[in-house]
């Protein structure tokens, strides 16, 4: 694993918990992790299970008794890193957005499609399609449930940039993070929406805005934020971006992401519209999905709460007994099952590379869009 952040601690704990719970067709050994800095690196090791510590990404990919790089660095790097290790021969998964430019995105799908002509595979990182309610929703979906989705709407709050005093970090840093909350919670909305309706946007309408230019620099990271210093530092990403789109197949979304949304925590909310039923999904309860019915009696029309945590819904039964509910971490934990029976089957992994450029194709659009008074930009040969 390459970076030991807060995506580390994500990935470290679905590599040490998807092989206790589910049996996987391979052996999972958790090898190395590389970061640059030695103490902190082989303090993460330490802590997460890893067998040893780098401090240069490269020797994990020259390393002979390596066969997967899992990439959760900062953007800037995702490029170098996945295409070396897929070259080398290397499974990758890598965390999202997939990286800092459209251009950046098309050489790494390149390298994923070459790759995979010799069995050799890569993932992109969106875990919250590894949701048990979410997985829910692509079922009926895909059963028909809903019809033709004629809207879509998204939505992703955070709130913790909310406060002006809070410090720097390099998600602010448009040279380390690519964009702001679009990218990095609006790439999770993209992504959900166009999976979800097996259809891509293929024009958008945007806004972006930074509501807070200057911010104390980082003096000690803690998670997502940290300990702030007496010096100061330039943002120079979005804070929010709300965006139109239309779909391939005629639906239409409406979309917003923020990290100044006061008092919401992970509020990762969709709501699907289609001609014969809706579903509504909201991550801060995230066991829960809402499923309506249009063709029920007109006496017992409404929303449905159910509950997903039976057995029969996807992934739950390897866990606890029913309505025992689980967490963020577990969808990371999913993804690793997934990821590693799609390579012991020789099946290409979903989200692809070539999904993870699309969604970086939107993510372009909008910032073009954004920059040109909110004009409608097709996503279609955006750079």
């Amino acid at each position: 694993m390459a970076g030991y952040g807060f995506m580390g601690a994500a990935h470290s704990q679905g590599w040490r918990s998807a092989p206790a719970f589910f049996d996987l067709p391979a052996q999972v050994r958790m090898t190395a992790v590389a970061g640059r800095n030695q103490e902190a690196v082989s303090a993460a090791a330490a802590k997460w299970g890893w067998s040893r510590a780098e401090t240069d990404w490269r020797a994990l990919i020259d390393a002979d008794d390596i066969d997967l790089i899992d990439v959760c660095t900062p953007g800037d790097s995702h490029v170098d890193i996945a295409i070396a290790a897929l070259e080398a021969g290397k499974h990758v998964i890598c965390e999202k957005p997939l990286a800092n430019s459209v251009a950046e995105a098309e050489r790494m799908a390149d390298a994923a499609r070459a790759a995979a002509e010799r069995g050799v595979f890569a993932m992109v990182g969106f875990s919250y399609r590894r949701v048990p309610a979410v997985g829910l929703a692509k079922r009926l979906i895909e059963e028909g449930r809903l019809g033709r989705i004629r809207q879509v709407r998204a939505q992703y709050l955070q709130d913790w940039l909310a406060d002006a005093s809070a410090p720097m970090t390099w998600r602010l840093d448009k040279s380390l993070a690519g964009s702001g909350a679009l990218g990095d919670i609006g790439a999770h909305a993209i992504d959900m929406t166009q999976y979800l309706t097996d259809s891509p946007i293929t024009s958008v309408s945007g806004v972006l805005e930074t509501f807070v230019t200057e911010r104390p620099k980082l003096a000690e990271r803690a998670g997502l934020s940290g300990r702030a210093s007496d010096e100061t530092g330039t943002v120079t990403v979005d804070d929010a971006a709300l965006f139109t789109a239309r779909f391939g197949d005629g639906a239409l979304g409406q979309f917003e992401a923020t990290r100044m949304a006061t008092g919401r925590k992970n509020a990762f909310r969709f709501e699907l519209s289609g001609e014969r039923g809706a579903i509504a999904f909201d991550f801060e309860d995230m066991n829960v999905l809402w499923f309506y019915d249009a063709t029920d009696p007109e006496e017992t029309l409404g929303f449905q709460r159910i509950l997903a945590t039976e057995p029969s819904h996807p992934w739950v039964g390897a866990w606890w007994p029913t309505g025992h509910g689980l967490g963020y971490e577990h969808a990371f934990s999913h993804q690793i099952v997934d990821f590693v029976n799609d390579i012991a089957a020789g099946r290409p992994p979903r989200p692809s590379f070539d999904e993870g450029l699309q969604v970086q194709r939107v993510l372009a659009a909008i910032e073009e869009s954004a920059a040109n008074g909110s004009a409608w930009t097709t996503t279609e040969g955006i750079r």
